[in-house]
């Protein structure tokens, strides 16, 4: 086998109450770039529980993706995406649609698939080419999401995503978390309706070192890695 591998913990940690969900993930890389999340997510709060499996090209554009997401013990919905250059697919099962087929006709290949682990959002580190601390980039190109809700809870469907999705790159810092001392690249995740979402990212991966977001009062730590991570 050729691929390198690693895995890891997050944990979610809410402001005057302590750990309130966790985020468990392996992730292999391919030869070529290929790199594929295998990820799940409980939030104690919601009892929710998602299942997130997504590959993106050695350009970080999403290939292909599934996602499981129940709440409260029961099913909201699964369902299959697919990513090509000129569409976006989706086959879905939810409880409150059931059966949904989406085909949507792309002008370009989708640049951004949002599932809602937080190592998909630090995966973000990788649209900035030039890391000037202060840089804001615009998202180019078409982006979707599973869902508007902050916590993800809703679909898994394609939804365009709302907004203008901009980034802001922050500089690089030294963080202590649980799983030890990191050099992290810190920005941000802007949004026209929401507080920004402050990210702390290692370098080559984009393994998500730290991430807070004042909307749901949360930090979210990295507490375990292991493996062959660069």
């Amino acid at each position: 086998m050729r691929h390198r591998s690693y895995s890891g913990k997050v944990l979610y940690i809410t402001d005057g109450k302590g750990e309130m969900g966790r985020e468990m993930f392996y992730v292999t890389i391919q030869p070529d770039g290929t790199r594929t999340m295998r990820v799940t997510c409980e939030m104690d709060d919601d009892r929710l529980l998602r299942d997130v499996v997504m590959t993106v090209d050695a350009g970080w554009q999403p290939v292909d993706a599934f996602v499981r997401l129940t709440i409260q013990e029961k099913l909201i919905g699964t369902s299959w995406f697919r990513f090509t250059d000129d569409t976006a697919e989706c086959q879905a099962f939810t409880a409150n649609d059931g059966r949904i087929s989406q085909n949507i006709a792309t002008p370009t290949r989708t640049t951004s698939f949002g599932t809602h682990p937080v190592h998909g959002d630090a995966w973000g580190l990788a649209k900035f080419k030039e890391r000037v601390p202060g840089g804001i980039i615009d998202h180019q190109g078409v982006s979707f999401t599973t869902s508007h809700n902050p916590n993800g809870g809703t679909g898994p469907y394609l939804m365009p995503s709302s907004g203008r999705l901009r980034r802001r790159y922050i500089g690089v810092e030294s963080i202590t978390v649980p799983a030890g001392t990191f050099t992290g690249h810190h920005f941000q995740m802007l949004f026209s309706d929401y507080p920004p979402i402050d990210i702390w990212a290692t370098d080559g991966d984009c393994i998500p070192i730290r991430l807070r977001w004042d909307l749901l009062k949360q930090t979210y730590d990295l507490v375990e890695l292991k493996g062959d991570w660069r």
